[in-house]
């Protein structure tokens, strides 16, 4: 039986390694051998370190059952365990939960306002409760509500718990964008594209967000710049294939034989990604690609990673679009169902 300097070995090896598959694997690892030697307090830090990595190298399934282990200790024991750092996860997690339909409105709301609960009684400023308020609402389709939250989130202070400033002004550009609004979008991005606002994950996903703004204005050479510099940001790696989604969309209208290089590179990101959200944009997007390209080029081929699960052929593009478009259409149902609107069958269409 592997022992407490085997845990230890275990987390030095993951501290040392960057964000991705070989690191989560290791922290995974770690968790089981605390488990097993009962070892609590170490369980509860392997699943800290596995929240944060699996958040953010694409793996929000896996945040999500260790966050739950988290809080359950956390409320057995409040007296062992630092409140701050939960919920710093507890942000993470809210902002991942209605990525997946089956999570129904009902839990996501309770979790929210369970959140909140906890931040006012720890002393924080609201303005966190009221931002993923804002987010939650907008990933509902409830513009209107998400509006409310809004404004009460911008003016209320900042805290050392608030999120930073870069990915809050993102939100706010996804905020007009739903609205349909692509002037505003681009003028919140502003503090991003002038560098004056970044973060580990912005610009990264911001130049993705704004390519089909600029071209509905007929911005198509500052686009393309975007384009450019924000694919060279987020190639190879598995956390942003949202952005893959957003960049394909765009190429299909402007490059599409760029697009194919794109959708070929990062197929394999999407196929196996934990986020139906992200998957199903990137598949919608895909599709929408693909009936482009066979009108170029009827005879094109598309390299599929040997562990896509098709059984068609990859040469007959069309009938590749359709199975793109069936999983996105079924996707999306799924969510509609769960919001109770065509909110987001309307981002697909």
């Amino acid at each position: 039986m592997k022992t407490e300097m085997d845990f230890e070995e275990l987390m030095d090896e993951a501290y040392g390694l960057p964000n991705g598959p070989a690191k989560l694997g290791m922290l995974e690892e770690a968790a089981r051998v605390a488990d097993v030697n009962g070892m609590e307090e170490e369980a509860y830090e392997a699943r800290s370190e596995i929240v944060e990595t699996a958040t953010f190298c694409g793996y929000p399934m896996k945040a999500l059952i260790a966050f739950s282990w988290q809080l359950g200790k956390f409320d057995q024991q409040p007296e062992e365990y630092d409140e701050e750092t939960l919920m710093w996860s507890y942000k993470w997690i809210l902002g991942k939960m209605p990525d997946f339909p089956e999570i129904s409105r009902e839990k996501i709301l309770e979790l929210l306002e369970d959140f909140g609960r906890r931040f006012k009684s720890y002393g924080y400023s609201e303005r966190s409760y009221w931002y993923y308020r804002f987010r939650i609402f907008m990933d509902f389709g409830e513009l209107e509500e998400a509006g409310r939250s809004y404004d009460r989130f911008r003016t209320m202070d900042r805290d050392f718990m608030s999120d930073c400033e870069a990915c809050e002004q993102d939100e706010i550009m996804r905020y007009f964008l739903l609205k349909g609004d692509d002037e505003k979008v681009l003028e919140a991005a502003q503090p991003i594209l002038k560098g004056r606002m970044s973060c580990a994950e912005i610009p990264h996903l911001t130049l993705s967000e704004i390519l089909m703004p600029l071209y509905r204005l007929g911005r198509t050479a500052e686009a393309d710049k975007h384009q450019t510099k924000g694919y060279r940001l987020i190639k190879g790696q598995n956390d942003f294939v949202q952005s893959f989604a957003e960049q394909m969309d765009y190429l299909t209208r402007t490059n599409p034989a760029k697009g194919i290089d794109v959708l070929e590179e990062t197929l394999v990101f999407a196929a196996d990604h934990e986020d139906p959200y992200a998957k199903m944009l990137f598949y919608a997007r895909a599709a929408s690609l693909l009936r482009r390209w066979v009108e170029e080029s009827p005879e094109y081929r598309l390299r599929l990673p040997a562990s896509f699960p098709y059984e068609g052929d990859p040469g007959d593009l069309l009938k590749l679009a359709d199975y793109f478009a069936e999983h996105a259409q079924t996707a999306a149902a799924k969510f509609d169902q769960r919001n109770g609107n065509h909110h987001v069958s309307s981002l697909i269409e």
